[in-house]
């Protein structure tokens, strides 16, 4: 979009905060970068300039404006609904895996040369992928800066800086500000106390945001022992690269207030990152509800309640072994048998305030298991420990990088796996926003209602005109039936 200068001009003039994370204004004449939603009297259109990335504006010398923090800005939506090698990219280097294993890492997973991603990169977003992970680095380090109290040595090396000096230098280049400086800034503000270890922050979204079916989603299928609904937050245990962690998520008026508890302050990239993942903050709501309101049957349900994102999961081997165990029963009878899973092979955690126990096991811990402690049919056994086994020994893999299609391949050739498995996994999972359920029970009610096809097939070919949204038109036509994941907990 930031190649469009009249589109981009016309969002800053009426400071469109849908556009905020689109694209980032660079005024020449003073040097700062701002949101297109930015407060402050636009600047003369001569003097603006357009980068696609706040890594790009960085790179180019100029620095983040103080009144909007345009480093804060929601991301681009383009990478949660792509598929393609750069939208990967993103989504990888958003979860810090160029911190921790470097570019050559973030190519291997990718399957292409260190080089070619580069190039990719610098062609789309105006800055290569180290750039990009500075910028990360540097929003990282701002929320370490302003929202505890660690000793500026250790928030340095918890961000991802390989030296105090780099971080010095790269904190002033960007804020223009000393890292003290930021500190004393944000001490002068209110401030909530918090307890050790404990970081607190808001997690920003393009309006609108329906939190009844994100949540009570959450809720409803909630694991004890890992999930659980409280004081008006879902909560859950995370496991991270360098440790684990639980957060609290709660919805409130223009952004999600989010509170974590990490063993490690190097994972916070990632728990914030993953976090965004599950709450579907990147999506824009504007562009999916204008599609599918072009239906007249999809209309009055999107006008009910707009701005529904799709609930997705903090691990995708977690959500598969999930998905497995609810194949054919009820959401209780599937959060029991995943809380027998979590007691028997689980690592055990402490939580203050008592209601999380456990880690959901990893693959590895559960390769292992013995079939016959299962309460499960025979056939969904081997279903269970084929698939555990796949994602042990990588032959499957499911994160924010995986390829679509190839996934769905690779789940549809173990066994038990039909298209509702393999969808759910795609949707929840993989994050595809144009995965579609014809088959599930909730469909098909809501089908039969509103006067939809009845039929799998005609009802695919009925949703043809909601794509690339049909994720998200499944989350409208559950809304037909009265279920607790269509609503918050009291």
């Amino acid at each position: 979009m930031h190649t469009d200068t009249e589109r981009c001009v016309r969002a800053v003039k009426s400071k469109d905060a849908r556009f905020d994370g689109w694209f980032f204004t660079a005024v020449l004449t003073t040097r700062i970068y701002c949101r297109p939603s930015c407060p402050v009297v636009p600047p003369k259109v001569r003097n603006m300039t357009f980068y696609p990335s706040a890594a790009a504006c960085q790179q180019a010398g100029f620095r983040a404006c103080k009144r909007c923090r345009p480093d804060t800005s929601p991301g681009s939506p383009e990478w949660n609904s792509r598929a393609d090698s750069v939208a990967r990219a993103m989504r990888l280097i958003r979860d810090g895996v160029v911190d921790r294993e470097g570019v050559p890492g973030l190519a291997a997973r990718l399957g292409y040369s260190a080089r070619q991603i580069e190039r990719q990169l610098l062609a789309e977003l105006g800055a290569g992928p180290l750039a990009l992970a500075r910028a990360q680095r540097a929003q990282t380090a701002r929320v370490l800066i302003e929202t505890t109290a660690l000793p500026l040595a250790e928030v340095a090396f918890a961000a991802g800086f390989s030296s105090i000096r780099t971080f010095n230098e790269t904190v002033r280049e960007v804020f223009a500000l000393a890292p003290g400086e930021l500190r004393t800034r944000a001490a002068r503000g209110p401030r909530a106390p918090t307890a050790p270890g404990v970081i607190t922050l808001r997690l920003p979204y393009r309006a609108p945001l329906n939190p009844s079916n994100l949540f009570g989603h959450l809720a409803a299928t909630a694991v004890p022992g890992i999930e659980e609904w409280r004081d008006g937050a879902y909560r859950r245990t995370l496991t991270l690269p360098y440790g684990h962690g639980i957060v609290a998520l709660t919805p409130q008026p223009g952004h999600i207030a989010c509170r974590l508890s990490l063993t490690d302050p190097r994972d916070l990239t990632q728990a914030i990152s993953r976090c965004r993942w599950l709450l579907d903050l990147d999506a824009d709501p504007v562009a999916v509800d204008a599609q599918l309101r072009t239906d007249p049957l999809l209309a009055p349900l999107v006008d009910a309640g707009p701005g529904r994102r799709v609930p997705r999961t903090v691990d995708g081997a977690e959500f598969a072994v999930r998905a497995v165990l609810g194949q054919q029963v009820s959401t209780a009878a599937a959060r029991t048998h995943a809380a027998r899973l979590v007691t028997a092979h689980g690592v055990p955690v402490e939580d203050p305030e008592g209601g999380l126990t456990h880690l959901f096991p990893t693959p590895q811990a559960l390769a292992g298991l013995d079939p016959e402690s299962l309460a499960l049919p025979r056939t969904r056994r081997a279903t269970l420990t084929t698939l555990v086994a796949a994602l042990a020994d990588g032959t499957l893999r499911l994160g924010t990088d995986t390829d679509w299609e190839r996934a769905r391949a690779e789940l549809s050739a173990l066994p038990g796996f039909g298209p509702w498995t393999v969808e759910m996994i795609a949707q929840r999972a993989l994050g595809d926003p144009d995965a579609f359920l014809p088959t599930d029970l909730g469909i098909r009610r809501a089908a039969a209602l509103l006067g939809l096809p009845a039929t799998p097939a005609a009802l695919t070919a009925r949703a043809a005109d909601w794509r690339p949204w049909r994720a998200y038109a499944v989350q409208y036509l559950w809304t037909v039936d009265d279920h607790p994941i269509n609503h918050l907990p009291a």
